[in-house]
């Protein structure tokens, strides 16, 4: 087997790639995107989310809805994103998800069956991003019962 070669300087040494976690582009932008924006100045827009979905569909029985929530955030899709962070999250309490490793993408925000997004407000920079108005439950995560 031929000899691993270092080529950056930073890594002599550790025959490792230069990619490493939250270094990329992508990474800081994932990073950045997760957390609520601290600074007033950044163009945000208002939008609400409203469940469009009749109260009988068998979708809800899986994914609680919240009602009519209003959030800022800086598109339709993120608004989507928001909503979903405010839910309890499996990692926040002793249970494990199904099918990821995150209970966030199945919230019933992300499904444009469930709730649409109505953008209320353009290019407002006096908010921070996150829920504006509406209540989120924490029962979304249901215990396993055997």
């Amino acid at each position: 087997m031929p000899q691993l070669k270092d080529i950056h300087p930073e890594l002599t040494g550790s025959s490792t790639s230069s990619t490493t976690f939250g270094r990329s582009m992508e990474s800081k932008s994932q990073i950045a995107d997760a957390t609520p924006s601290k600074f007033v100045g950044e163009a945000l827009n208002i939008y609400r989310l409203e469940p469009i979905a009749p109260a009988d569909d068998p979708a809800w029985a899986n994914k609680p809805g919240h009602g009519v929530v209003v959030v800022a955030a800086r598109t339709a899709g993120d608004a989507r994103i928001v909503a979903a962070e405010r839910e309890l999250d499996f990692m926040e309490i002793d249970v494990a998800p199904a099918d990821d490793v995150s209970t966030r993408t199945a919230s019933a925000f992300r499904d444009e069956k469930l709730y649409t997004v109505v953008e209320v407000e353009h290019g407002r920079c006096d908010l921070v991003r996150g829920v504006v108005e509406g209540d989120i439950r924490m029962d979304v995560i249901k215990p396993l019962c055997m």
